[in-house]
């Protein structure tokens, strides 16, 4: 099955980036080839881009607190876990924390170091960082393994509370969805939205095999689905036939 997301506001869409590129960061700073690394300051510099955002700071925090007072009212229900309320309440608190201590916006720290900042002007260049252009970003190419994931585990770290953040409210986010399968007539499919909520996301699994792609649009009133085909590599038509895929709504 593959999975596609579909977040319903502006800033869902900003989380959803992020942790794209969190979870790049993640897999790269795992490696030791040196254009490994090297993509990995890109991911860097492309999650400080995208933090850079005035007011995403403070959409995590206000997220966080909508989270925390969302479980203190499970409190004491004999229907919910309270020893997994109490550890996602703490990690709640603990990445409000973590958030909140930080001075300014995510990876402001990183921008007073010279060294990165010099790497950062020219990588969005093509071919901007050869060794005639950056040398000394060539040297550290060229150092063993170790100290250069040493190097770039110490400049993730300036990121990670955002990260470990929208992990966190993104997997609670995506628990209030209830999957359900549905069909999509002659490749269109449409569902009126529920009245009185309001949902972030949607979440679609389609069997890869039907080899279909969706083109996906929504509001707070409609949501719509298209499914597509593309035929060695011709631009996407419309799909004829019925197909059944699973749809979730996520509040």
């Amino acid at each position: 099955m593959i999975l596609y997301e579909y977040p319903f506001n502006e800033r869902l869409r900003t989380y959803l980036r992020l942790e794209q590129l969190y979870r790049r960061l993640g897999e790269l700073l795992t490696r030791a080839h040196p254009v490994d690394h090297h993509f990995a300051l890109v991911t860097i510099f492309e999650i400080m881009d995208v933090a850079a955002r005035s007011d995403l700071k403070t959409d995590v925090l206000k997220d966080l607190e909508r989270q925390k007072a969302l479980l203190d009212v499970l409190r004491d229900n004999p229907d919910i876990s309270q020893h997994m309320l109490h550890q996602v309440a703490r990690q709640v608190d603990q990445c409000f924390k973590a958030i909140n201590e930080q001075a300014g916006k995510t990876g402001q720290a990183l921008t007073e170091h010279e060294w990165l900042m010099s790497v950062r002007s020219r990588i969005g260049i093509p071919g901007g960082t050869c060794s005639f252009d950056l040398p000394a970003y060539h040297a550290w190419q060229s150092l063993d393994p170790r100290y250069r994931q040493r190097d770039l585990e110490d400049w993730a770290a300036e990121l990670a509370p955002l990260g470990q953040a929208l992990e966190l409210l993104l997997q609670l986010l995506r628990e209030t969805g209830v999957p359900q399968r549905v069909a999509a007539e002659q490749g269109i499919f449409q569902q009126a939205m529920p009245a009185g909520r309001t949902f972030q996301l949607l979440r679609l699994r389609i069997d890869e095999h039907l080899n279909l792609i969706p083109e996906i649009s929504g509001n707070r009133l409609l949501v719509s689905v298209r499914l597509l085909r593309s035929e060695n590599g011709s631009k996407p038509q419309l799909c004829p036939e019925d197909a059944a895929f699973e749809l979730t709504l996520c509040a």
